[in-house]
């Protein structure tokens, strides 16, 4: 794909946003190759995503930004808004425990070229999964988090947070990570770190989900990707698939075909949120 600038912006709904915003690249000149408008009916707020094709734009992204910004304080006095330049590539780091299978699959996409990113560390609470990470040229932090220790469990939070940070990620990919994030670490990663939680959320929070709706007796089991927040598995949601099961169904046959499906939306909610096409306004989503 030819290099874009993704613009996303959002305000309180009015009047004249889209004309707006489409007279000041049609005047600079900048060609729109995609665009997408929502208005959420419960809180009045408006959310647009735009394509442009970087060549037909004569100013570098610094001053894109300069300009759009005056643009953005003339449609609304609070917005949200955020360009992006396609030509930097995005950079993820992954969190791991002992499971590999979302793991595996990031890197299989990594490495076939379908996820054009940068992989610059995978780190592990277990060293288990150090091996095929290294095997893709990956470097392994294996970062040991002591149970019923409580000073050593905030040490190796800090030391994971040094590893994270090093390579200034775009997103911080808790692939099974298996540990409850700290507030004030949601707090650092707002908007970056992204998890895969084994059930069709909000049901089955927690821990075990696949034993928890074995007792339930449910039809449906499914996976939910979500942004981490200080409330456990109740992060905005980027994005959910299910799968049907049967009776006859055990534990294992649901924790094997759950897999499936947790590998599928994980990587749908990455590729989605390294192109900025996830925009977040309080608890909720707007996926264009």
């Amino acid at each position: 794909m030819s290099r874009r600038y993704v613009i996303t912006f959002g305000c309180p709904d009015r009047i004249g946003i889209v004309a707006r915003i489409a007279t000041f690249l049609a005047d600079l000149g900048g060609l729109i190759v995609e665009a997408a408008y929502h208005t959420d009916q419960d809180t009045g707020w408006f959310f647009t995503r735009q394509e442009i094709s970087a060549d037909t734009v004569p100013v570098d992204i610094d001053e894109l930004r300069r300009r759009f910004g005056a643009v953005a304080g003339q449609l609304a006095e609070r917005s949200d808004w955020h360009i992006m330049d396609t030509a930097e590539r995005r950079r993820v780091v992954i969190l791991v425990s002992k499971e590999g299978h979302c793991l595996y699959d990031i890197l299989g996409r990594v490495a076939s070229g379908e996820l054009d990113i940068d992989v610059p560390a995978v780190i592990g609470n277990h060293p288990d999964l150090a091996s095929i990470t290294e095997a893709h040229g990956i470097p392994f932090h294996h970062v040991p988090f002591p149970a019923g220790d409580p000073d050593g469990k905030s040490a190796a939070f800090a030391r994971l947070i040094g590893l994270v940070e090093e390579s200034d990620p775009h997103a911080i990919v808790l692939a099974r990570f298996m540990q409850i994030v700290p507030a004030e670490v949601c707090a650092a990663w707002a908007g970056r770190a992204i998890n895969i939680h084994h059930s069709f959320l909000p049901s089955f929070v927690g821990a075990k989900p696949y034993h928890q709706a074995h007792r339930r007796g449910v039809k449906l089991i499914g996976a939910t990707c979500h942004y981490v927040t200080a409330e456990l598995d109740a992060g905005p949601i980027i994005d959910q698939d299910v799968i049907r099961v049967g009776h006859a169904d055990s534990i294992t046959d649901m924790v094997r075909r759950g897999r499936d499906i947790e590998k599928v939306v994980l990587a749908r909610s990455l590729r989605w949120h390294l192109e900025n096409r996830v925009l977040v306004r309080g608890n909720k989503t707007v996926v264009f």
